[in-house]
């Protein structure tokens, strides 16, 4: 999903920007250390490494039953500054991710979408929101 936002906001392909990328269902995480997080968040953890910070691109994940994995959240959200944030608190998302991690860097952005129970299983969500079509990065 983050490929296809990323097409969307430098080439306006396979759609022109504003719009919304939705997805639904439950994701796959591998697990490969000792971290905190869930599904939803480990997904956005992931999308913005993937999009590193590109302009105009937020997104949001959850849970529609208010928890994700075995955590307090429903999900959390991603903006475009969100790595920017996360290193002037010296924390690297790569790192986080591979360390499975994502509970704990959203704790620490306070990027957590916290709903409590909402006695409701769905779906999970997510939401990739491309506002505008951007200027090719430098190659």
């Amino acid at each position: 999903m983050a490929g296809i936002a990323r097409q969307v906001a430098l080439r306006s392909q396979p759609a022109v920007p504003p719009l919304v990328l939705l997805s639904g269902g439950e994701t796959t995480v591998t697990i490969k250390e000792k971290g905190r997080g869930g599904r939803n968040v480990e997904f956005l953890l992931s999308v913005a490494v993937t999009l590193g910070g590109l302009p105009g691109v937020f997104a949001l994940a959850g849970d529609t039953d208010g928890v994700d994995g075995a955590e307090e959240i429903a999900g959390a959200i991603i903006t475009p500054d969100t790595l920017q944030r996360a290193a002037k608190l010296g924390m690297d998302a790569k790192k986080y991710l591979a360390d499975n991690d994502a509970h704990r860097f959203f704790e620490a952005l306070e990027d957590q979408v916290i709903t409590g129970p909402t006695l409701t299983n769905v779906n999970d969500f997510r939401a990739i929101f491309v506002l505008e079509r951007q200027e090719r990065p430098a190659s």
